[in-house]
């Protein structure tokens, strides 16, 4: 997963896999759902982020490193 935010526009990209997406769902005001021809979810993109969300911080409450490891 990679997180991407561009302080030009105030956008937040969320890549949750490296799949080109085919289609979008707008499920909120500025905030689009990007989905691979299979239906998988692809990312998640937040206008207008710095309204929407925190994002002065960033806290990352569980990794698993085990099973990433042995993947």
């Amino acid at each position: 997963m990679k997180l991407n935010y561009d302080v030009a526009t105030d956008s937040l990209y969320i890549h949750l896999i490296d799949t080109a997406a085919t289609d979008s769902n707008e499920v909120a005001e500025g905030v689009v759902l990007d989905f691979a021809a299979d239906g998988s979810l692809v990312g998640i993109d937040v206008q207008h982020a710095s309204l929407k969300a925190d994002i002065q911080s960033l806290s990352l409450l569980h990794l698993p490193i085990r099973e990433l490891l042995a993947a």
